[in-house]
């Protein structure tokens, strides 16, 4: 297993949103998790992303027990192992898409040369070869989606998590990065845990969780 998480547990004031969740995904699968709003999914992602610390529960990833790490060892460990897209892109707009995707290899204390020619291979790998220097107001919602998707793996992540990735695309786009999730799945073994609302989406997935009330059904 590269994700093993038990009994996870987060309250916030006196709102339990996650009761003692157990969730385990292996590499290479590609697992969507699925409910209502308010059910707990994001909160989950989040934790299982190191972002939010639960309030009870033990966590792995690729062997590692990342609740025992510090901060600091957690923040290496993030940048190196984890890779994340959101619903907003979060790219910075004054760089190019070339620029935007670099940042994570360069923040990691990557060699500018070897993070370039990376970042130009990914977007290669995502469509994107035509529209290395162009910034994000230049790009369609699916375009920078792509860089985003782009940007999360040039660190080779073990991992890359999801949250509504296609929530805010047209019906044609989500179909294109829904494929190109599963085409990224194929060429690098890439292990995906994907939030979302999308039935299209889970329906593609290896497996679907479903939460509700902060636990499963």
């Amino acid at each position: 297993m590269i994700i093993e998480a038990k009994n996870i547990r987060k309250t916030f004031g006196v709102l339990p949103v996650l009761k003692g969740v157990d969730f385990c995904a292996d590499a290479g699968e590609v697992v969507a998790i699925v409910g209502a709003s308010g059910a707990g999914k994001s909160t989950l992602l989040q934790i299982l992303g190191t972002l939010l610390t639960p309030d009870a529960g033990t966590l792995r990833i690729g062997g590692t027990d990342v609740l025992r790490l510090s901060q600091r060892e957690l923040s290496a460990f993030r940048n190196r192992e984890i890779g994340f897209v959101f619903q907003a892109h979060h790219l910075l707009p004054e760089f190019s898409a070339l620029e935007n995707v670099m940042i994570p290899a360069l923040i990691g204390g990557g060699n500018p040369r070897q993070a370039r020619e990376k970042a130009m291979t990914l977007l290669q790998t995502v469509g994107l070869s035509g529209r290395m220097q162009h910034k994000p107001s230049e790009l369609s919602g699916g375009e920078q989606q792509r860089v985003a998707i782009a940007r999360a793996l040039i660190n080779a992540p073990a991992i890359l998590f999801a949250d509504e990735p296609t929530g805010n695309l047209d019906s044609r786009t989500k179909q294109e990065i829904h494929a190109l999730f599963f085409q990224l799945r194929e060429k690098l073994n890439q292990t995906i845990v994907i939030v979302t609302h999308d039935a299209g989406l889970a329906k593609l997935c290896d497996r679907t969780c479903t939460l509700q009330d902060g636990e499963w059904l």
